[in-house]
């Protein structure tokens, strides 16, 4: 299986490349869309601010590539909000593959999210094997809104999408690299897809 890192000058590369190794793959970093095109897997990674990784994606064209894809693509963090409508962070226009603006976190709560939360109204096959409530990495100060692409949600002040599905595009606001043997299982979901797949929800399972 070939598996492309869309290289935008993102952080968290390394760890995610880690964390195929631990599932016998190797990821490629790349930013050229021949190569983007042509991979089993897309992982669209992120660690920046929005506005400044927006630009880096138009200037090699990748802002047109990625909405292209058909393989199933996964974003992660600021991955997953670029692939939004708009992102409050630099006033950034998104991708405009999930039908959701993204907002940042204000009242009581401290700034940026750092550490372990729950995950729970869990849909589609990327949790299959994963438990209501289970315990996922973030590090973030912006968020999706809860929506009706949510697939997985989680409180911090308020409730927001966690996790994103459209089509053959999923989005997680964690990082399933860092998040044990959940993250492991989730990636390992993600790597087995076949699209298209049915969904389903797995609050009938638990």
């Amino acid at each position: 299986m070939k598996i492309a890192i869309i290289n935008y000058g993102a952080g968290n590369i390394q760890s995610i490349k880690f964390a195929l190794q631990r599932h016998g793959y190797e990821g490629v970093l790349t930013s050229d869309a021949d190569e983007i095109r042509a991979a089993d897997r897309v992982i669209f990674p992120g660690v920046g601010e929005a506005s400044s990784a927006m630009r880096k994606l138009k200037a090699t064209g990748l802002d047109k590539i990625i909405p292209e894809l058909t393989q199933p693509v996964l974003g992660i963090c600021l991955g997953m909000q670029l692939m939004c409508k708009h992102s409050e962070e630099g006033d950034t226009t998104g991708l405009g593959i999930f039908d959701v603006d993204v907002k940042k976190f204000t009242g009581n709560v401290k700034v940026p999210q750092i550490g372990w939360n729950h995950i729970y109204n869990l849909k589609s096959s990327l949790f299959e094997g994963i438990r209501e409530q289970e315990y996922i990495y973030l590090v973030h100060s912006f968020f999706a809104p809860a929506c009706e692409e949510a697939i997985a949600t989680t409180e911090y002040g308020v409730e927001y999408a966690s996790a994103l599905k459209k089509d053959n595009f999923y989005g997680v606001q964690f990082h399933p690299e860092k998040s044990s043997n959940a993250g492991e299982q989730i990636l390992e979901n993600f790597l087995a897809l076949q699209p298209p797949k049915e969904e389903w929800n797995l609050n009938t399972q638990y």
